[in-house]
């Protein structure tokens, strides 16, 4: 297990060990890494998640209706998930990046403003809002008493249905599933030459991190994505739907400036009695999804010890809170932590300066956002799906012959991806441990912040809706 690094101080000062600054300040080699595999772990990531930097814009725009919304909220999507990743870089010095989540920019558009009716400023004011509640949380004990209430068997739990979650992102973005109406969810186009260079990238990350291969992930990402380019397979978003590689017709460089967007927040409105709910949903979701992608990343970066804790320190989560404040100022929906950062893991990323990496990518995909678009879904979702497969063994350190460990499990590791949603998979199984100990004479062994965070989901489920 890699030096802890539960005290946020140990990872802000250079240690006294031998190397360049670069490995005393981030510990890379008392984590057993090297500064090569952190920059490779740190591509790696950034590859995986690049394409939020287009998804966001094309979510927010649908709400905020301003000039020349598109390119704005795409430059406010570069500086959110930079100034969070580089803030969980620097301060809390872990692999893992950070950018404007999904779900909850959908909900911001879809719900806030779309159905409640109420104006993009203050939906901003709202995340605003619910960052700093998060950055409290984040800086008090009400964190690790949290964390520490989880049953370890339901961490491991969480960490395999991440991984679950994972690969139906990548089977969705590889085609080899698709929506019905009858069944709910079928098999996509087995005909289609892109689904099979999906399946051909699986093979080929496999085959390499078989292999042992430096930088397999990467390959695999780079190999699909020139064969797509120089194929001519539509597998580009276009305005009627998946296009050829389009070429750069608009040049390289781009850059505009969000001036629209920053500061336009609406703090006051955000705290109207009426908009309290939607602050506590955004608060909820995002602590709950930061909270599960740090279980799941930690335990399988090797950071979790047998008792169930975590070297997620403080930093881990305040970086999250300031990310989404500092976020809905600029302009974009709650910042959170990636579960694409499981990537960069897999390629031995252990400290920061993986992320530093990430951060600096997005910073220049701020201005150079048509080479970032090269990379198409169908380059990613193999990595993804490969991923998927490494978390799931956690599996294995369930006692699935007790059924009050089997159960909560088993709903918290298919919740995640049967309800797309990581905070839903684990109100599942928190809700399920409580009810089955109670139900089974075995109350006094239940955590009573696991008793109040089960009235919590349940409220939020059937109050909230």
């Amino acid at each position: 297990m890699p030096e802890s690094i539960t005290d946020p101080t140990s990872t802000a000062t250079p240690s006294s060990g031998r190397g360049s600054g670069l490995d005393r300040y981030f510990h890379v080699t008392e984590r057993g890494s090297t500064i090569s595999t952190e920059v490779r772990a740190g591509i790696t990531t950034f590859l995986t998640m690049a394409y939020i930097i287009f998804v966001n814009p094309s979510i927010l725009s649908n709400a905020i209706d301003v000039e020349g919304a598109f390119p704005q909220l795409l430059t406010v999507t570069c500086l959110a998930a930079a100034f969070g990743t580089l803030v969980m870089a620097l301060w809390a010095n872990l692999p893992f990046a950070l950018a404007p989540g999904l779900g909850l920019n959908a909900y911001f558009a879809f719900t806030v403003v779309g159905g409640l009716g109420y104006s993009w400023q203050t939906a901003l004011g709202a995340v605003f809002v619910s960052g700093l509640l998060f950055l409290v949380i984040s800086l008090t004990g009400l964190r690790q008493w949290i964390l520490e209430a989880i049953p370890l068997y339901l961490k491991h739990a969480i960490t395999a249905g991440i991984g679950a979650f994972l690969a139906i992102i990548g089977f969705a973005g590889a085609g080899l599933i698709g929506d019905s109406p009858d069944t709910l969810v079928t098999r996509g186009d087995w005909t289609s030459p892109t689904l099979w260079l999906a399946v051909g990238g699986v093979v080929l990350a496999g085959a390499l991190l078989a292999r042992r291969v430096k930088g397999a992930l990467v390959i695999a990402i780079v190999a699909v994505t020139v064969v797509a380019m120089v194929s001519g397979l539509e597998v580009y978003p276009g305005a009627d739907g998946p296009v050829a590689f389009p070429g750069f017709t608009d040049g390289v460089v781009g850059f505009t400036w969000p001036s629209d967007l920053v500061g336009a927040l609406d703090i006051p409105a955000a705290l109207g009695t009426g908009v309290l709910s939607v602050v506590f949903t955004f608060l909820f979701v995002d602590f709950f999804d930061t909270a599960g992608t740090l279980i799941g990343l930690t335990d399988k970066a090797g950071m979790m010890d047998e008792d169930g804790t975590i070297d997620a320190p403080m930093p881990a989560f305040a970086a999250d809170g300031l990310a989404t404040s500092v976020g809905a100022v600029l302009g974009t929906s709650s910042t959170t932590t990636y579960i694409e950062s499981a990537a960069g893991v897999e390629e031995g990323g252990r400290t920061g300066l993986a992320s530093l990496v990430v951060g600096g990518l997005f910073l220049l995909a701020m201005v150079f956002a048509p080479l970032a678009s090269v990379i198409p879904e169908v380059a990613t979702a193999p990595v993804l799906v490969v991923i998927g497969a490494m978390m799931m063994t956690s599996v294995t350190k369930i006692d699935w012959t007790d059924v009050t460990q089997s159960v909560p499990a088993f709903l918290a590791i298919v919740g995640m991806p049967f309800t797309y949603s990581i905070t839903d998979g684990i109100s599942l199984g928190i809700i399920a441990h409580v009810a089955i100990m109670t139900l089974a004479g075995r109350v006094r062994e239940i955590r009573p912040v696991m008793a109040i965070l089960a009235v919590l989901v349940a409220w939020r489920f059937f109050v909230l809706g």
